[in-house]
């Protein structure tokens, strides 16, 4: 058995990933890490008594090459008279679709088509070739965008996968998670083993990429050459630590959290805006309120925490129950955990109520704490107004549209969108907002300057998405509008310039 081979035979059994029997479908793109993963699981089939077939998904992002990426993995699969799964999805037409990046929009369809087969049963586990190296990157990541332990975490060995009864059917499984992307390549080469390369994965437009060909190598070489494995190894430490906490957690939760209906909610039914000018009980429904509570979005409920009790937690455990507040759907950072925390334990003449994300709020009584929903008879159901400061360089997290917004200077040699390009004269007091009316905007490739609804009506945006569509302003000037770049008198005339990109938000959940 090759050295590598019996180092994943070793974390399988370490991580109980696998047992005799399993029907498992190996996920494979055609790139190095996939193509050794379905090797080495082919070397260790016999030993661990598991059945194999092969998936792969099309994403047609580049043509032919995305093709012949199908057509290497169908070749390959038949060659080892394993069953072939296959599907093609448009990857960048659901990315416009939706509004969500390229990267993003790809491992969502990833995750559709494999729990898909999951839940019809054509196998019990199906493995993603995710190595070391890509659980060191997402550390990185979640870093740089502020993470607790739960999103240090990263990339878990495994990930149940449920069906439509809520019952467990399948996992996918991450059997190269101790293994370094190096020596993949090198079991390959030693074995006589082609693959498929994936020029995209050297675009530096791509944050992933950035980290990967620019950030951890400079950590390596000026720091320390064992970088990604001590990040790799700070993600088991905060796995191990955020399964302790999550019990400690529910305890706590319990004993000092109770829930309460909104004081708006009392009554069923409810006119905001009755002929006498006040809100009165009535046997109508309110058709836009009752739309508004069938909306997705956080859980409809007040939460009350004893205060006492609430004090005499440790830092920490404060920390850790109010980041339970995920759980119902608030948005809730470093930062918003911050600020609560520092309300709870001030003074009797500090202040006693601050403003969260989405129209939530946070309000110090006497005895009680209480996190606050929005009253829904008077505001949407996820708030469209919000400002946020937009340093250079620096990221920005929209929570009210689900985006990460960053900003830096463009390096030299390095590939980009030049509608993006922002001239470095405006890299001070830039303010990320959702556009008001009569906001104008002039396309990069248009004649004339136009407002900013008709722009969206013309792309077809709508609704509650419209109203908090993002744009990036100096003083009164929109100078960056989502989805279109920027202004076309504003942009960079050489490649000195402020870059603006924007990704999904990904939060601190199981990937």
């Amino acid at each position: 058995m090759h050295n590598l081979a019996q180092s994943v035979f070793h974390y399988i059994r370490k991580q109980d990933l696998l047992c005799a029997g399993d029907r498992v479908g190996v996920a494979v793109s055609g790139g190095a890490d996939s193509v050794a993963l379905l090797r080495i699981l082919l070397e260790l089939r016999a030993e661990l008594g598991i059945v194999l077939s092969v998936v792969h998904l099309n994403h047609c992002l580049r043509g032919t090459e995305s093709d012949g990426d199908e057509q290497f993995v169908r070749d390959l699969a038949a060659h080892y008279d394993l069953p072939f799964f296959s599907a093609r999805r448009d990857v960048k037409a659901y990315a416009t679709e939706k509004r969500l990046s390229i990267e993003t929009a790809a491992r969502e369809l990833r995750s559709q088509y494999f729990e898909k087969l999951l839940r019809k049963g054509e196998f019990n586990r199906l493995a993603t070739a995710h190595t070391l190296d890509d659980q060191a990157e997402t550390v990185l990541l979640r870093l740089l965008r502020g993470s607790g332990l739960r999103g240090l975490s990263a990339i878990r060995p495994r990930l149940s996968v449920k069906n439509i009864a809520e019952q467990v059917c399948g996992e996918i499984i991450r059997p190269l998670l101790s293994t370094r992307r190096e020596g993949a390549a090198a079991y390959l080469a030693e074995a006589g083993q082609e693959w498929r390369d994936d020029n995209t994965n050297r675009d530096l437009q791509y944050t992933r990429n950035r980290v990967r060909h620019v950030l951890v190598p400079l950590l390596e070489k000026e720091f320390n050459p064992a970088a990604t494995e001590k990040l790799a190894e700070l993600a088991e430490i905060a796995r191990g630590e955020e399964e302790f906490w999550e019990k400690e957690r529910n305890r706590m939760f319990g004993n000092i959290v109770s829930f309460r209906r909104p004081a708006w909610l009392q009554h069923s039914f409810y006119v905001p805006f009755a002929p006498a000018g006040d809100g009165q009980k009535s046997d109508t429904p309110d058709p836009v309120l009752l739309k508004k509570l069938d909306q997705p979005g956080p859980t409809i409920s007040d939460f009350v925490l004893n205060l006492d009790k609430f004090r005499a937690l440790p830092l920490a455990a404060q920390r850790r129950l109010l980041q339970s507040l995920e759980n119902f759907g608030m948005p809730m950072d470093f930062h918003h955990v911050n600020r609560i925390v520092s309300l709870a334990v001030g003074d009797e003449n500090s202040d006693c109520k601050i403003q969260l994300p989405w129209g939530w709020k946070a309000v110090r009584t006497a005895n009680e704490l209480l996190i606050l929903t929005p009253d829904l008879r008077t505001v949407d159901r996820i708030a469209s107004d919000y400002e946020y400061q937009l340093q250079v360089p620096g990221t920005v997290t929209i929570w009210e549209t689900g985006v990460v917004l960053d900003a830096k200077y463009a390096s030299a040699g390095e590939r980009y969108n030049p509608d993006h390009l922002l001239d470095v004269r405006f890299a001070e007091n830039l303010l990320v907002r959702n556009w008001r009316p009569g906001d104008r905007f002039w396309p990069v490739h248009s004649k004339a300057s136009k407002k900013i609804k008709e722009l969206l009506q013309d792309r077809h945006v709508t609704g509650d998405e419209k109203k908090a569509w993002p744009v990036i302003a100096s003083g009164e000037d929109v100078v960056w509008l989502r989805g279109f770049g920027v202004r076309r008198d504003l942009q960079a005339e050489n490649s000195k310039g402020i870059l603006i990109s924007e990704e999904a938000l990904e939060l601190d959940s199981d990937n």
